[in-house]
């Protein structure tokens, strides 16, 4: 691909396009501005190339003009002199002069077309270049969050994720029957003095709230005097 064609592919892309298309975004911003900086300097040295390639040119068309004049000067002395032969040579060279300077300001006049073109499109490319510096810490960013994301998600909605759950419900009811072993390993075990002193401790106050309740209830259901005299 010759460099004009690619830098006008360039100066006509349309960055977030591009960037949708591409498998590796972060990737894609680096080639882009890679790209993006050589072409810039391929156009700059054509560019100088071409500058003094009109200035050569324009060099050669003054120069023609001016024998184009010279020729013409030299036609009018023969025509002074009575050589209307040498005259007429004299235009006939000039004619030719004339012809070949016509050719060249054609060429001048598309060097500067090209010139202005390049300017332009070299001005565009240089502010895609700034944009694309500009937002590729943003973009990139952006990439890395999303990508994170979708792996969380994935991961959340995996069969491994299920199956690991799985695992760990197996377990805990491991445990509880570890521990149901173990309580069980206590049952019908003698206890000891400690243990028993602290049972009747707790048998006490026990027998105490129950003492407790019966007076409350024994109360509850006594006649009280009142309801003696009435009855009398």
């Amino acid at each position: 691909m010759g460099i004009f064609s690619r830098f006008a592919d360039i100066v006509n892309a349309n960055l977030n396009s591009i960037l949708d298309k591409a498998e590796d975004p972060e990737k894609m911003i680096r080639l882009i501005i890679q790209e993006m900086e050589d072409t810039l300097v391929e156009v700059r040295t054509s560019s100088a190339r071409t500058i003094a390639e009109k200035k050569e040119l324009q060099r050669k068309i003054d120069k023609l003009k001016s024998e184009v004049d010279n020729w013409q000067q030299k036609a009018e002395l023969a025509i002074s002199k009575d050589r209307e032969d040498l005259a007429k040579a004299a235009l006939m060279e000039k004619k030719r002069l004339v012809e070949l300077t016509s050719d060249m300001d054609v060429q001048l006049s598309s060097v500067n077309s090209t010139l202005d073109q390049l300017n332009v499109e070299t001005g565009q490319l240089q502010d895609k270049l700034q944009d694309a510096k500009s937002r590729q810490s943003a973009l990139v960013m952006r990439h890395k969050t999303a990508s994170s994301r979708l792996k969380v998600r994935e991961h959340l909605f995996s069969a491994d994720t299920d199956d690991a759950m799985e695992r760990f419900e197996r377990y805990e009811r491991k445990l509880d029957n570890l521990e149901a072993n173990v309580d069980s390993q206590s049952m019908g075990r003698k206890r000891s003095l400690a243990e028993e002193i602290e049972g009747l401790e707790d048998d006490e106050k026990v027998n105490e709230e129950l003492a407790a309740l019966k007076k409350k209830m024994a109360g509850a259901k006594a006649p009280s005097k009142t309801d003696s005299k009435s009855k009398n």
